[in-house]
């Protein structure tokens, strides 16, 4: 599965990479990642939509979280990835507006990487028998 890591923070691939070493030493999962919301429009354009997960922060300077979901569910129909938005503001108006405008889920940071690696592992095994 691939999986494309959306936040303005630059720790972030250091602490995906530690917590999903296993995975990606098995080749279950591949991260990469954008620091902005316009890198993440281009790598989706360029690599031509790999990414079946996106993992996105909703509050980065420029391009929010909330538009880049609503940019992706615009122009990349099918397959339609997975959008994940993380916030470090669980507030229920930032829940509602992302699960309105199509998120898949929602999550809370600090990230809690074991309930992430659940829903990424349910994520594979639906994909693998094919529902």
């Amino acid at each position: 599965m691939k999986i494309l890591v959306v936040d303005d923070e630059s720790d972030i691939r250091t602490l995906f990479e530690q917590r999903f070493r296993k995975e990606i030493r098995n080749n279950e999962m591949q991260f990469a990642f954008a620091y902005s919301g316009d890198e993440a429009l281009t790598y989706l354009t360029n690599l031509s939509h790999e990414a079946v997960l996106i993992l996105s922060d909703i509050n980065m300077p420029g391009m929010s979280g909330l538009e880049l979901l609503k940019r992706i569910k615009q122009r990349f129909e099918n397959p339609p990835p997975v959008v994940m938005m993380i916030t470090a503001y669980g507030d229920q108006e930032n829940y509602n507006q992302a699960m309105s405008m199509g998120a898949d889920d929602f999550l809370t940071k600090p990230i809690d990487f074991s309930l992430l690696k659940d829903k990424l592992k349910s994520l594979i095994d639906d994909k693998n028998s094919g529902s």
